[in-house]
């Protein structure tokens, strides 16, 4: 297969949930790629420097920001796509949150938080921006799930369900959409060292457990999914329709 089907160049991506950690680093490799980018968050003054990196690299760049738990929100920035670059190619689902607790402590307000935001507020992006891309006939859809959403975890009962719901819904979608070329994936990271989870990580018997699972040996780092994603988002995957990629150093390999 020629290299070829992996440049993105002339395609324009939607990545939510980019300002930092795996979102930013996803950005950056998707613009390498060769993508102009809309770069979304809940709060646009995160995206400033963001949007500088991309621009350095001669891709156009649109910020906007976004909550997925709000709807409008997500139509708001289908129709700012639209009005700026006339097409969408290419979505990247990445917003998502936990509260970690067991299960017996689980409040409705926590759950409906971190489903809200990791499931319900995933499949209004699909739908709103998929609309766009089965009227256009060509569309790349990366959902960001989980290792949690394909094993079990303690203190993750909201997430894992959640993240479990992600990949039931990829299949579900590609199942809908394949027939108009587009093409509904996601990847499963394993535990990812971020600024947002820095806490955790500096627990020694954590990490100590967590690497027991993982056959690699370390931890995913951010880099180790921008190759799965670009894959994902370029045409090298038009046959690829409804997969869960696990990136875990081969956790799920147990």
């Amino acid at each position: 297969m020629a290299l070829a089907n992996f440049d993105l160049t002339g395609r324009v991506a939607i990545l939510i949930g980019a300002g930092r950690g795996i979102g930013r680093t996803l950005a950056l490799g998707l613009a390498e790629a060769g993508a102009d980018m809309v770069i979304c968050a809940r709060t646009v003054e995160e995206l400033e420097s963001l949007a500088e990196e991309i621009r350095a690299m001669g891709r156009r760049v649109l910020v906007q920001r976004v909550d997925v738990t709000n709807i409008s929100d997500i139509e708001a920035l289908r129709d700012a796509t639209l009005k700026e670059f006339g097409k969408i190619d290419i979505l990247v689902n990445n917003a998502g949150m936990n509260i970690n607790e067991p299960a017996l402590e689980v409040t409705e307000e926590h759950w409906d938080r971190i489903l809200d935001t990791n499931l319900k507020g995933l499949f209004f992006s699909c739908q709103i921006i998929g609309r766009v891309m089965v009227e256009q006939r060509y569309g790349k859809i990366i959902n960001v799930s989980s290792t949690f959403g394909l094993v079990g975890y303690e203190k993750r009962a909201a997430y894992a369900a959640s993240k479990g719901g992600v990949s039931q819904l990829t299949k579900v979608l590609a199942i809908e959409w394949s027939k108009y070329n587009v093409n509904v994936n996601a990847i499963a990271p394993t535990a990812t060292e971020t600024p947002m989870n820095k806490a955790l990580f500096a627990d020694p018997v954590w990490r100590e457990e967590v690497l027991r699972r993982i056959p690699a040996g370390r931890f995913c780092t951010p880099e180790d999914l921008v190759g799965p994603v670009v894959f994902l988002a370029s045409d090298a995957a038009r046959f690829v329709h409804g997969v869960t990629l696990p990136v875990d150093g081969g956790w799920t390999a147990w």
